[in-house]
C-alpha cells in the first residue's frame, strides 16, 4: 500500500482543513513531505448553531496548532471567499469542507454547501489541471442491508443525498474532462486524534471513553452487542485520501474495514485499555428506523485504490487512548 507520489513542492488545497478529517491530513503532509505547500481553507467555527442545537462548522484552531502552511479563513459559500485561491495554482485538491451533520434538516443551507461550491471546487481542479479527492459519505446508502457496495444508493436525510448529488456531479464531470482525476471517498465511522471539537457528532469512541473516564458506566441502546457499525481509524482514512490521488480509475469508493463491530464491543474495549469495570448503562433507543449494521463492501477500493484498513478497532483504540486521556485531562483541568 505504498504511495508513489512524491507531494514535496507540490501544491495542496485542503477545503474544510480545520475540521477532523483534514487537519489530520495537513499535518500528514506537513511531517512527510516537509517541502509541499499547504493551504488551509475553512471557515472556522463560530457559535452559530443550526436547530438542533449543534454547531454550524466545526473547524477549530486548536486542530492546527502546530501547522506551518497558509490559511485561509473562508466560506465554500463565498465567491468572494474563494477568490482567494487565484492565484494559487493547486496540483492536488482535497475537499473535506461540508455540512457533515446527518440531523440537519434544513435541504436549502446542506445542498447550498455541499453540492453548490463542490461546482467551484471541480472548476478550479479544471482549471489547475489538479487531483482532486472529496469527501462522500456511507449516507449515500440511507439504511440499505449489509454490506453496502458502491453503486446502489438509498440517502434518506439531506447530508446523504447533497453526498449523492456530488457523487454524481462527479461522474458527468469525468465523462466531460477524461484527463482528471476525481475520486470521492465513503467515509464509514471514522474516529481518532483532531474529532474531539466536532462535539455531540463525535464519535461513540471519544464519547464513551469520557463517559468512563469520568468513572460513569458506558450508556449504551438496549441489545447494543447487536448494534454494527464499520468504525474505521484516522489513519487508515488518511492512506486512503493518498492513495485515492493515484486511483486506476474514477469514482466513489468506501472508506471502512469491511468488517463490522458493535457498540458494546467499543465499550468493552475502552474498559479494558483504561482498566475500569463500570460494566454497561443501557436504555431503550430513541430513534426510529435506526440502522443496526454498516458493512462496507471493499472489493472496489481494494482493487482500484489499493487501498486496505490496517488498524483493527483494538488497534485504533489503542493508538487513541493517549489522545483521549489527554483531552480529558485538558478538559477537567
Amino acid at each position: 500500500m505504498h504511495n508513489k507520489i512524491d507531494f514535496n513542492h507540490k501544491t495542496i488545497l485542503i477545503t474544510g482543513g480545520a475540521g477532523f478529517i483534514g487537519s489530520n491530513l495537513a499535518f500528514y503532509f506537513q511531517e512527510n513531505f516537509p517541502k509541499s505547500k499547504v493551504i488551509i481553507f475553512d471557515c472556522f467555527r463560530s457559535e452559530d448553531t443550526f436547530k438542533n442545537g449543534n454547531l454550524k462548522s466545526f473547524g477549530h484552531y486548536k486542530n492546527l496548532i502546530g501547522f506551518k502552511g497558509d490559511i485561509i479563513c473562508g466560506n465554500i459559500n463565498s465567491k468572494e471567499d474563494l477568490s482567494l485561491l487565484e492565484h494559487y495554482k493547486f496540483d492536488f485538491i482535497f475537499h473535506h469542507a461540508a455540512i457533515s451533520d446527518t440531523r440537519v434538516y434544513d435541504q436549502k443551507i446542506v445542498l447550498k454547501t455541499n453540492v453548490n461550491s463542490f461546482y467551484d471546487l471541480l472548476s478550479i481542479a479544471k482549471n489547475d489541471q489538479a487531483v482532486i479527492v472529496y469527501a462522500s459519505s456511507a449516507a449515500t446508502y440511507g439504511s440499505l442491508k449489509s454490506p453496502q457496495i458502491e453503486g446502489n444508493e438509498s440517502p434518506e436525510n439531506p447530508y446523504g443525498y447533497s453526498k449523492y448529488a456530488m457523487d454524481q456531479i462527479a461522474i458527468r464531470f469525468t465523462k466531460e474532462n477524461p484527463s482528471l482525476k476525481i475520486v470521492g471517498l465513503r467515509f464509514f465511522n471514522v474516529y481518532g486524534p483532531r474529532e474531539f471539537y466536532k462535539g455531540k457528532t463525535s464519535s461513540m469512541v471519544i464519547q464513551l471513553g469520557h463517559q468512563i473516564l469520568n468513572g460513569n458506566a458506558p450508556r449504551l441502546f438496549n441489545n447494543s452487542n447487536k448494534i454494527l457499525r464499520d468504525f474505521i481509524y484516522i489513519e487508515d482514512v488518511i492512506q486512503a485520501n493518498i492513495l485515492a490521488c493515484t486511483a486506476k480509475q474514477n469514482g466513489s469508493f468506501n472508506v471502512a474495514t469491511g468488517t463490522p463491530r458493535s457498540f458494546q464491543e467499543i465499550a468493552d474495549i475502552l474498559q479494558k485499555e483504561l482498566n475500569t469495570d463500570l460494566g454497561t448503562e443501557y436504555f431503550p433507543n430513541p430513534y426510529n428506523g435506526y440502522q443496526m449494521n454498516t458493512q462496507a463492501d471493499m472489493t472496489n477500493s481494494k482493487e482500484y485504490l489499493g487501498f486496505e484498513s490496517k488498524f483493527t478497532l483494538e488497534k485504533g483504540i489503542n493508538a487513541y487512548v493517549p489522545e483521549i486521556l489527554r483531552l480529558h485531562n485538558e478538559d477537567s483541568s
